[in-house]
Order: C-alpha cells, then sequence, then structure tokens
C-alpha cells in the first residue's frame, strides 16, 4: 500500500471465516458499534449524500430498540477520513487539520517578517545607493526604469532564496518525516502544485518586499541625489521603518506566546495525576478467541513466578486507552435505563492493586470469569444525584434484561482518567467478565527490565504459539494521546526561533546603519563625556520602546486565540499574566543583546578617527 493511505492493510479477512462466538453474536448486535471495523459504501448517481443519511435514519428507527434510535447512523465522505479524528483510520493515525493551518500560518508569518526586514533596511540603507539613482536619472533613466531595475534585483534575491530553501527542504525532510510521522519524499518536487506554489511565493514575496523600497529609490530628486542631501529621515521614512520593527515583533512575540503555552500545557499533562499508577506496565494483546482465554489463568500464575514481574491482571483495556466499551444500564430495578452511558471496563479482581485505583467506599470484587459483581467511579455516583458514594453500595445494576448481566455494586473508586486529558472524566462501571478480555497488564519490577520483557515475550509466545507478540509501555501509549499537541510545540519552538533571529538579524542591520549615519554624534558625545552605557542606552531606548508596544498588540491578541484553544481540553492550564511577561522579557534581552553588541562596538571607537574627516 502506499504510505500516505489511510488504508495500511497488511492482511485482508473475511467476515465469513470468523469463528468466534462472541464476535458473531454482536454482529447482529445493532446496539454495538465497533469503531475498528468499516462499512464504505459507494453511492449511485442519483442518491446525494443528505438522501443517504436520511435513509440511515429509516434504517436505524426500523432496527434498532427504541431507546437507541437516537444513537442514529451518519455517512462519512471517504476524502474526510485522512483528517477526522472523531472515528480513526485502520492505523489510528489521522492527519491534524490543525496542524496543516498552524504550519501555513507560521509559513506565511515568516514570510511576512521576512518582507518587513528587507523593507526595513532596503529603505534605510537608501541614502547609500542615492548618488546611483542621481548619475541614471541625469543620464536619462526614467522612474520606471528605475523602479523595473530594483524589482529585478529583488526577484534575483528571492529566486536564489527558494533555490536555497529547497536544497534545506531536502535536508530537513527526515526530521519533519520523524516529527510529524509522516512518509514525505524528495519527489514532491516533481508536483506541479508544488512549482505553482515556489512561482507564487516568488512573485508574491518580491512584489511585497521590493515595490515600495524601489519606489523609494526610484523618486529621489537627481540634483539632491548628486550634492548628497538626502537624510536618513527622509529614505523611505523613520515612522514606516519604526512601525515595520513593531510588525516584526508583534508576530515573533505573538509567536513566543504561543510556544510557552504550548509548553506549559504539555507540561501540565505531564506531571498530573491521571489517578492510577502507569509506571512500569506494559500492556500486551491477547487473541480474542475462546480457546486463546482457557489459558489465560495457566499464562498468569506462569508470569507471576518471574522474578522482574510484580502483578499481572486480565482487562478489556487499560485505564486510559482510545478502545472504549460505553453502554446505558438500569439502576436499582428502575424499569428505565439511565439517559446516560458508563465507560464499561471488563477487569479482572488484580487490577485494583496492579494500577494502584483507590477506593473511597467498598472495595474490590472477588475472582471471577463472569459478571457477578459491580464497581463504579465517583462521577457515575453523581450522575445517579447520590450525595454520598456510600449510598451506592449494595445496590443493583443491569446492563440487559437478564440475569446474567445483574449485580450488585460492592465498591465505588475514585475518578481516574479512562482517555486523554482532553476528556472530562465519564461514569465507569466495571466488572469480572473474562470472555471480553484483549490485553494483559504486567506490572514490572527491578533494574533488568529488558530480561523481564524478554521472559513475557517466551511464556505468551509458548502460549499463543500462532499469534504475533507486540507489547507496548503504558506510558508511552497515554504520551499518543497528545501527539497532535507535542509535534504542534516542537513545531512551534523552532519557528518562534527562527522567528526571533530574523527579527533581530533585522534589528542587528539597523543598528549597524545608525551606528553608521551617527558615527561623528557618537564622537562628540563620547568627547563631551558620555560613557559607553549613555551610547548603548541612546541605541537602546528606542528598539526597547517598539519592542513594547509590539508586545502590547501580541499580548491580547495571544491571549484571545490561546485561550479558546485552551477551551477544548477539560483539563487545563490557567493563562495568567507569568506567561507574557517571560514572553515580553525573553523578546526585550535578545533585542538587547542585539542592539547592544553592536552599539558597545559603536561606543568603543576612537572619538578622534570617528571626527577627522570632520
Amino acid at each position: 500500500m502506499p504510505a500516505n493511505t489511510d488504508l495500511h492493510l497488511s492482511t485482508v479477512i473475511s467476515f465469513a471465516t470468523l469463528n468466534n462466538t462472541y464476535f458473531k453474536s454482536n454482529l447482529k448486535n445493532w446496539t454495538s458499534t465497533f469503531r475498528s471495523h468499516y462499512c464504505f459504501a459507494r453511492l449511485p448517481a442519483n442518491i446525494s449524500v443528505g438522501t443517504f443519511n436520511n435513509d440511515l435514519a429509516a434504517l436505524v428507527k426500523k432496527h434498532k430498540p427504541a431507546e437507541y434510535v437516537k444513537d442514529g447512523m451518519m455517512a462519512q465522505p471517504l476524502n474526510e477520513m485522512h483528517f477526522d479524528d472523531r472515528l480513526g483510520v485502520f492505523d489510528s493515525h489521522t492527519f491534524s487539520m490543525d496542524l496543516i493551518k498552524a504550519l501555513s500560518l507560521i509559513g506565511i508569518f515568516l514570510l511576512i517578517i521576512a518582507c518587513v526586514n528587507f523593507i526595513n533596511l532596503a529603505t534605510a540603507q537608501a541614502i547609500n545607493r542615492s548618488k546611483e539613482v542621481g548619475i541614471r536619472k541625469v543620464l536619462g533613466s526614467n522612474r520606471n526604469q528605475l523602479t523595473l531595475q530594483f524589482i529585478s534585483e529583488t526577484f534575483i534575491i528571492t529566486v536564489c532564496a527558494v533555490v536555497l530553501a529547497i536544497g534545506i527542504a531536502e535536508i530537513a525532510l527526515p526530521f519533519l518525516n520523524q516529527l510529524l510521522k509522516t512518509k514525505l519524499n524528495t519527489a514532491f518536487l516533481t508536483d506541479p502544485l508544488v512549482w505553482v506554489f515556489l512561482v507564487a511565493v516568488i512573485l508574491g514575496v518580491t512584489f511585497l518586499s521590493g515595490f515600495y523600497p524601489a519606489i523609494v529609490l526610484s523618486g529621489f530628486n537627481p540634483i539632491t541625489a548628486l550634492k548628497n542631501k538626502i537624510a536618513a529621515g527622509n529614505a523611505g521614512g523613520i515612522s514606516l521603518r519604526r512601525s515595520l520593527v513593531v510588525v516584526q515583533f508583534f508576530i515573533a512575540q505573538l509567536l513566543v506566546i504561543v510556544t510557552l503555552v504550548f509548553i506549559s500545557q504539555m507540561s501540565y499533562f505531564s506531571n498530573k495525576s491521571l489517578g492510577f499508577d502507569k509506571d512500569a506496565i506494559i500492556t500486551v494483546p491477547v487473541p480474542e478467541d475462546s480457546i486463546a482465554h482457557t489459558k489465560l489463568n495457566a499464562l498468569h500464575d506462569q508470569l507471576l513466578q518471574q522474578s522482574g514481574i510484580k502483578d499481572v491482571s486480565f482487562s478489556f483495556t487499560s485505564p486510559s486507552d482510545n478502545s472504549n466499551w460505553g453502554g446505558n444500564f438500569r439502576y436499582n430495578n428502575s424499569p428505565k435505563k439511565t439517559d446516560f452511558e458508563a465507560n464499561l471496563k471488563w477487569a479482572d479482581a488484580e487490577y485494583f492493586k496492579l494500577y494502584n485505583l483507590e477506593f473511597i467506599a467498598g472495595g474490590p470484587y472477588a475472582k471471577s470469569d463472569t459478571i457477578s459483581r459491580y464497581i463504579v467511579n465517583e462521577t457515575l455516583t453523581k450522575k445517579l444525584g447520590l450525595h454520598n458514594p456510600k449510598e451506592a453500595i449494595g445496590k443493583y445494576i443491569s446492563l440487559q434484561d437478564d440475569k446474567k448481566t445483574t449485580a450488585r455494586i460492592v465498591g465505588v473508586v475514585k475518578d481516574f482518567n479512562v482517555a486523554s486529558l482532553k476528556e472530562a472524566i465519564p461514569a465507569v462501571l466495571m466488572s469480572s467478565w473474562r470472555d471480553a478480555y484483549e490485553t494483559i497488564n504486567i506490572k514490572l519490577q527491578g533494574n533488568n527490565m529488558q530480561q523481564s520483557l524478554a521472559a513475557v515475550q517466551k511464556l505468551w509466545s509458548n502460549a499463543f504459539p500462532k499469534d504475533v507478540y507486540e507489547y507496548q509501555f503504558l506510558d508511552d501509549k497515554i504520551a499518543k494521546f497528545y501527539d497532535r499537541e507535542t509535534q504542534l510545540s516542537a513545531l512551534y519552538k523552532i519557528f518562534a526561533g527562527i522567528a526571533i533571529f530574523i527579527s533581530c538579524l533585522g534589528l542587528y542591520g539597523l543598528v549597524s546603519f545608525m551606528a553608521v549615519q551617527r558615527t561623528k554624534e557618537v564622537g562628540i558625545r563620547k568627547t563631551l563625556g558620555a560613557s559607553v552605557s549613555n551610547i548603548v542606552y541612546l541605541f537602546s531606548k528606542e528598539f526597547t520602546l517598539l519592542i513594547l508596544v509590539a508586545f502590547a498588540i501580541s499580548a491580547p491578541i495571544g491571549w484571545y486565540f490561546m485561550n479558546k484553544w485552551l477551551q477544548a481540553f477539560a483539563y487545563k492550564i490557567n493563562l495568567g499574566p507569568g506567561i507574557f511577561i517571560l514572553a515580553m522579557v525573553i523578546s526585550v534581552i535578545i533585542a538587547w543583546l542585539t542592539v547592544g553588541y553592536k552599539a558597545i562596538g559603536a561606543a568603543l571607537v576612537n572619538p578622534v578617527n570617528s571626527l577627522r574627516s570632520e
């Protein structure tokens, strides 16, 4: 299969060949759905998606029990699967549209900063080319010819930059593939759309960065230019250059604010307690057939005999997992089922000890292969309207209209996160049911984990020789919940650094130009007693003020967008002033270092040398 497909198929098996009693029974069950199973349909040309969805609603109404009709069904266009993470794809890895938008926006921001730099430096240094313009005009060049010349120079610089960028992109591609978990290759250069984009970038950047400086340079009066009477302040306007410095530091500070919020939120995710122990725990899938399940008890005992294994438990999933089983139920012999669904966690009695789940009422159920007792979480008791978790102990719960799923509640556990911290904790209902177990949970101990992992693989392979062994550390599985945020955080770190670097390059260029233009002024000030710190302050004060103005604009905009982004998370940091103050301090310090380096060099020049040509 090609690398960019969402259907990563290595083996295809007919439904008719599946020999699994539990699975077959659920194929006929209209109240259950499985996110790993898809039904693809090609619609006839005369049937719209809307019409098809209406037909699905009628189908649901016909086959589903009345209490499940509200669940509904809806067609998902195939071309939306790639970006839609609500249901996932076969390999559970959708590509984030938010990531694409963020990359595009950052790219635009960086281009704007680069164009701003070019305009700033070109207009500031226009005075150095004033005589050239004067001579060309005297020799017969008109303004249109000069404008075309300067725009052509910008065009050549832009083309060279694009060629250099293509080379850097090829070098950086392996890193990008690793970060975004993609498989892009240099063949993208053969795509006609890429070349259309590159041509558009060249023309757009040439116009944005070259048009205004060309107009300024071509507009010099030849007599004034030849007399060298064009002042630096008139070459493009000081107010414009100040505005452009504000623009580029506004963008740079906005990226710094976004980066700091991302870093803080990801740090919060890493450090927040999930309500269970996740350290040194591996999860290993087990075959789902009934024959394999008869071997679980023997495998359990063999694993516990290994010195590097502390606890072993069987369950449907780990406490936090992408695979979830939900359903509503009857509470305390109520004739109607609850109006909310509970997350069903099928697990054996040792599950609570292995994951160190805390009980706030009652205790764990006894060892059993079938549903004999239930345990619920705090949220479920609150949704039932109970004021004290102890009130739930002894009450009955029934999942279906049969005695097999009817049992008493014997314990209430403290809430724990069953999915990522983006989502609120749902009601959780737990019981033992060996037929539903799909996972071995193994708590490792000691320093020699590799030896323990090898022992687990050997015992598992002996028990299930015809199946493929794989394992995953639980903390790695949980970290994958935040892949998109981790990727964005890494990208923002890189691009915020690039934005600051480009801004400081422009700042350094402007200060260098100022130092040359004010050489004699600095010499006179030093002769009259000005210290090095006075000279540095002279160069720094204006740029510091401009950076503070940029911060005053970027801070509220950054707060608005990042506060909106954080609303998507059930658990999030408080967006206080600390992050914004830190962003401002970072920008000011970097600017001071940039300006200060050149300013100190100008201040240390011997005033005799500065004034000699006067």
